[in-house]
């Protein structure tokens, strides 16, 4: 019989919420290609009032099956680092994130154009992930850091207008809100 040690429990918590948040990517596209792209409506369509609670669930849709395969890997693989912190920070970041996000979406992005995705969640979690090492000092999360931004680091280009049909809205919300997280929950403190 083996048994978990507590080092090795919030890992195995994180993997499984956020593998369960990526089932639900998942069964959402899935659902949107059966009913003829039914959840589109549901994007962040700027400047419209009626369109700020799409804030909410423009980052749970996709356009497409190629546009959730090149969100999969990075959602996974950052939000298991930001969910290793607790689930408090986790939520938090997150929804600074998705606010962050959503808002210079709703505030900048083309008339008449929607907007859907978890990149602004993506690029939200990878600064998070960046920072957070630079505000506590501590050694692990600045080994991290150096990692991700080795593997992940090309992609921050995306927060500039560089290709047509990118959100590079919701990348720069995103990334500005992980900042805004970073050093709300971890950088405060220190200065």
């Amino acid at each position: 019989m083996s048994t978990t040690t507590s080092s090795e429990r919030p890992w195995l918590r994180a993997v499984s919420v956020i593998g369960a948040l990526v089932i639900l990517l998942w069964v959402l596209e899935i659902f949107d290609h059966l009913t003829a792209h039914s959840l589109d409506r549901f994007g962040i369509v700027p400047r419209r009032l009626d369109s700020l609670g799409s804030i909410a669930t423009a980052p749970f849709l996709h356009f497409g099956w190629a546009h959730l395969i090149a969100n999969t890997v990075p959602f996974f693989v950052l939000g298991v680092l930001v969910y290793v912190d607790g689930v408090r920070r986790w939520l938090a970041t997150s929804l600074i994130v998705i606010l962050t996000s959503g808002l210079t979406v709703w505030l900048l992005a083309s008339p008449g154009s929607i907007t859907a995705g978890a990149s602004g969640v993506i690029f939200g979690w990878l600064t998070y992930v960046l920072l957070r090492g630079f505000f506590t000092r501590h050694i692990g999360q600045i080994l991290i850091a150096v990692v991700i931004l080795a593997v992940y680091g090309g992609v921050l280009w995306g927060v500039l207008p560089m290709t047509t049909g990118v959100s590079w809205q919701a990348h720069l919300g995103g990334a500005a809100g992980g900042v805004l997280a970073a050093w709300l929950l971890n950088g405060r403190r220190q200065m």
